[in-house]
């Protein structure tokens, strides 16, 4: 799955030291129950593709639309995301 990712986000998994548990992809031309599985997490966003999301506990935390993928060079979703990342992924320590 990794050859299919986005260059921004392959980018932002490969120099980040919070990483998400799971990753997971959904192509939106090609598995419509995937795709709206996926997009029933982002309740009152419209759906774009692409879109990048995270979540914690089932809940929407972080939602990239595509504009502004369209409007970022892959370097600048790659930082966006880290910083995504660092907030909402870094494992808690007791």
């Amino acid at each position: 799955a990794a050859g299919k990712m986005r260059p921004g986000v392959r980018l932002a998994l490969g120099n980040s030291t919070n990483l998400p548990d799971q990753k997971i992809t959904v192509f939106a031309g090609q598995d419509r129950e995937a795709t709206e599985r996926a997009r029933s997490y982002f309740e009152g966003n419209p759906p774009t593709s692409p879109a990048v999301a995270i979540l914690r506990d089932g809940k929407l935390v972080y939602l990239m639309q595509r504009f502004v993928i369209e409007q970022s060079t892959a370097q600048q979703i790659a930082s966006e995301l880290a910083r995504a990342f660092d907030e909402f992924c870094a494992k808690t320590t007791a």
